[in-house]
């Protein structure tokens, strides 16, 4: 019977380490040189276009933990802190994407804003980031993840065509503005509440489900887009 118990025990140790480790070392491909984004298909020559400030935004989905054994694994926070794109305040229009290999995970600053109660280790975070980029988002074969918004009826709502792991699904988007009076400036923030599964994504689990990732994620944005002053007609470009 000990033997058995401890048998257990050992498996359940692998499960853990599996699901919050690093797979051994491969080789870290240079990072890709940034791509200029293609202009928006409702782009027209004259509108007033402001850029998104990548050092003023923020992105972060929010994971949580599921399965009987959930009480052994974290929740987990992502973040992009490199938003790239335009906005059209006239057209009530926006236009952003980011790469997903320049994620970063469990930044103790967002964990705490979270509200996030476990404090996982380093080689936990890398694992996770590991996992995520290499067994469930296939990065390297889907890097990019962009959202095409346009402004519905209600000034307040979003319709947004958001493209992650190759699919694409339209989802309403509540969002708050504020624009400053001389049209320069404009800040909008927003959450809403997504399923990996609605993108085709198989949420990570280990233990048949008994340790796993719940489907349902939770994503939130501010974003700073302003009018750039360096380039003259930048108005017309929307690449960086």
């Amino acid at each position: 019977m000990f033997s058995q118990n401890l048998r257990t025990v050992f498996l359940l140790a692998c499960a853990v380490l599996a699901a919050c480790t690093p797979l051994p070392h491969t080789p870290t491909p240079a990072p890709a040189a940034p791509a200029t984004i293609p202009a928006p298909a409702w782009q027209r020559q004259g509108v007033h276009l402001l850029h998104i400030a990548p050092e003023e935004s923020l992105l972060t989905i929010t994971v949580r933990r599921g399965g009987a054994l959930a009480r052994l694994g974290h929740d987990h926070v992502v973040a992009s802190r490199s938003l790239q794109g335009v906005v059209a305040p006239a057209l009530g229009r926006a236009q952003f994407r980011f790469r997903l290999d320049e994620l970063r995970v469990d930044e103790a600053s967002l964990r705490q804003a979270a509200g996030l109660t476990t404090t996982p280790s380093a080689d936990a975070i890398a694992g996770t980031r590991h996992n995520m980029l290499v067994r469930v988002l296939e990065a390297e074969r889907y890097p990019w993840v962009s959202i095409d918004a346009r402004r519905t009826g209600d000034k307040e709502v979003f319709d947004a065509d958001i493209t992650l792991h190759g699919v694409t699904r339209t989802v309403q988007l509540p969002v708050r503005i504020e624009q400053a009076a001389d049209g320069r400036r404009l800040q909008a923030s927003g959450s809403l509440l997504l399923k990996q599964s609605d993108f085709g994504i198989v949420p990570f689990a280990v233990l048949g489900g008994a340790m796993a990732v719940q489907d349902q994620m939770e994503l939130a944005f501010r974003i700073t887009a302003r009018q750039e002053v360096s380039a003259p007609g930048s108005d017309a470009s929307p690449g960086r």
